[in-house]
């Protein structure tokens, strides 16, 4: 009944010509090494010291506290509105049920 029709690849009606182009090898030249490139400097090492490293223990405390203290917050906001939308569900239920 219904078949997929398979599109064929249609013949080329004029005889195509193979290209006449010939590639003639050209001489390679090697090129002269240049001088040699200057050192890169070495980075300074960051050392940590006693008050940098409770610098950083206290700021990655602080970031998780007011991340955790966003997502908290926005957790009770979608409790509070899910509340809300159920108790006025309930409200209209009881409404509509009594007429």
């Amino acid at each position: 009944m219904i078949r997929p029709k398979i599109p064929t690849m249609p013949q080329p009606t004029v005889p195509v010509a193979a290209p006449t182009t010939v590639v003639e090898p050209t001489a390679v030249t090697p090129a002269k090494p240049s001088a040699p490139a200057p050192p890169v400097p070495a980075r300074p090492t960051i050392q940590l010291t006693p008050g940098t490293a409770l610098a950083l223990v206290g700021g990655g405390t602080a970031v998780v506290l007011v991340v955790g203290a966003v997502l908290v917050s926005m957790l009770l906001a979608v409790t509070v509105t899910a509340t809300s939308v159920a108790v006025c569900a309930v409200v209209l239920r009881s409404l509509l049920t009594r007429r």
